[in-house]
């Protein structure tokens, strides 16, 4: 199993990774993760969560995410209505509401489980709006990605017996015709 929890961390952080380099992301922006332990370990979601490989992961993708001053707020399973797990002071920041449950390997899900031990000081909210996320078998992610979701692809197409999808999000192009959506200054001033 060591072995396997390093590809997977190898994985993780790769595929994460060149996500990254695509969503142009800001400090202080929401990355979303879904991730189903089952489907990694080549089962069928939510029915063998294994809290080993939820650790590995959630541990991963924070040490990417930290040095960027990024934020990580971990999907939960049907069972919790899809609600995620994130710090307060995120949630505080951007006015999330709180809700009161607490995840658990077969209500959660393991990378939930992993994610309450990693924070400092973990909350349960029922919606985000994460700049891009990060989907590991197939969990329904996009959800919480801001419209308009563009998916990302990567060299990582799967993690385990995991299917990955990437999702970055950009603005609306909105406008008729005449509308233009890239900056072109005017040629001349017809003052």
């Amino acid at each position: 199993m060591v072995e396997d929890l390093n590809d997977i961390a190898t994985h993780v952080k790769q595929g994460l990774t060149e996500l990254l380099k695509v969503a142009d992301l800001d400090p202080e922006d929401i990355v979303v993760l879904g991730c189903s332990t089952s489907e990694i370990q080549g089962e069928k979601i939510g029915k063998n969560s294994n809290l080993a490989i939820g650790r590995t992961v959630i541990k991963t993708a924070l040490s990417v995410l930290k040095p960027l001053k990024l934020h990580l707020a971990v999907q939960g399973c049907e069972h919790l209505n899809r609600a995620l797990i994130i710090e307060r002071t995120v949630a505080k920041q951007h006015g999330f509401e709180q809700v009161t449950v607490y995840p658990s390997l077969h209500a959660g899900g393991a990378a939930q489980v992993a994610a309450f031990e990693a924070f400092d000081k973990p909350v349960e909210i029922e919606h985000v709006i994460a700049q891009a996320g990060m989907d590991i078998g197939d969990t329904s992610i996009g959800m919480h990605v801001k419209f308009v979701q563009i998916p990302v692809r990567t060299s990582i197409k799967e993690i385990g017996g995991a299917h990955t999808t990437f999702l970055r999000s950009r603005p609306k192009l909105i406008g008729g015709q005449r509308a233009q959506y890239e900056w072109h200054a005017p040629k001349n001033d017809l003052r």
